[in-house]
C-alpha cells in the first residue's frame, strides 16, 4: 500500500538513540500515512538483539540489518529500494522534535510542486541555529574552514555558510546537511539516490546538487527540529581521514571551483 512517507534512519550501534527518534516520529506524526526503516549498519558483533526488537515492536516501523557498516548514502538507497512513500526522509537519530514538523513540510511541498527537497530549521540544543545551509563546496572553502589564522577569512566563510540570508524566509539551498532532509521519492529516483561512492561525508552536498539541477532544495523556516550534532571528524582521527576521502571524490566529480 503507498505510503504518504517513508522515514530512513540509520543505526550504528547507537539504540536508544533510534528508540527515541522512532518514538517522537509516532508521537508527533500521527495526520500522515508512513513507514520507519531503520537500516542496522551495527557489526554483528555489537548487535543488540533486545533493542531491536523494541525498535520493531514500534508502530510502523521495520528494521533491515545489515552484516556491518555499509555506508551512510548506500544505508539509505537500501532503505529507499523497499520505501513504498510519495516522500522519502532521511532523518539521524539525534534529532529532537518539539511538533510534528514532517507535516509541515509535507504540506508545504504539497503546495510547491516545483520544490524537489526540504531541510527544515535546524538548531542546536541552546536553540542556535547550526551552520548547515551551505553554498556548493569548493577547494577554498575547506582552506578557510580548517585554516583561518585571526579570523581574516570569516567574510569567505560566512558566504560559505549563507550568513546573508534572511532565516525568516524559505530559500534555494544548494547544500543541505542530510540529518532533516525531505525529498519527492520520484525525484530521489530520477538522480539515482545518493552516490554510494562516498561512505561519509559529503554525500548529502553531492545529493543536493543533483537535486538542484533538476529541481530545488529549499530551506523551510516554518518549524524548527533541534540536531545535537557532533561534528564527529573534528574529534576522531579515523572520521577526519574518511571526511578528507570524501572531499577527494567529490572534487574530482564537481570540480574544485
Amino acid at each position: 500500500m503507498m505510503k504518504q512517507v517513508s522515514i530512513s534512519i540509520i543505526a550504528y550501534r547507537n539504540y536508544n538513540n533510534i528508540i527515541s527518534i522512532v518514538k517522537q516520529i509516532n508521537n508527533f506524526v500521527v495526520n500522515l500515512s508512513k513507514e520507519i526503516i531503520v537500516i542496522d549498519n551495527t557489526e554483528p558483533s555489537h548487535k543488540n538483539s533486545e533493542k531491536i526488537r523494541i525498535i520493531e515492536s514500534q508502530n510502523d516501523t521495520k528494521v533491515i540489518s545489515m552484516n556491518g557498516n555499509v555506508g551512510f548514502g548506500k544505508a539509505n538507497n537500501l532503505a529507499f529500494k523497499v520505501s513504498k512513500g510519495s516522500y522519502f526522509i532521511t532523518i539521524n537519530p539525534d534529532i529532537l522534535f518539539h511538533e510534528d514538523s514532517i507535516s509541515k513540510i509535507i504540506d508545504y511541498m504539497n503546495h510547491n510542486p516545483n520544490i524537489g527537497a526540504v531541510i527544515p530549521k535546524l538548531v542546536d540544543k541552546n536553540h542556535k541555529l547550526l551552520p548547515v545551509y551551505r553554498r556548493n563546496i569548493t577547494l577554498w572553502d575547506i582552506i578557510t574552514r580548517y585554516i583561518n589564522p585571526f579570523g581574516i577569512f570569516n567574510k569567505r566563510r560566512y558566504f560559505h555558510i549563507m550568513k546573508d540570508k534572511d532565516y525568516d524566509k524559505p530559500f534555494n539551498v544548494p547544500f543541505a546537511q542530510g540529518s532533516f532532509l525531505v525529498v519527492r521519492a520520484n525525484i530521489f529516483k530520477k538522480i539515482h539516490g545518493f552516490d554510494e561512492r562516498y561512505f561519509m561525508y559529503l554525500e548529502d552536498a553531492d545529493l543536493c546538487r543533483k537535486i538542484n539541477l533538476v529541481s530545488k532544495v529549499m530551506f523551510f523556516p516554518y518549524t524548527t527540529v533541534v540536531h545535537l550534532w557532533q561534528a564527529g571528524s573534528h574529534k576522531n582521527l579515523r572520521l577526519m581521514f574518511i571526511h578528507i576521502t570524501s572531499m577527494i571524490k567529490y572534487f574530482r566529480k564537481w570540480g574544485v571551483r
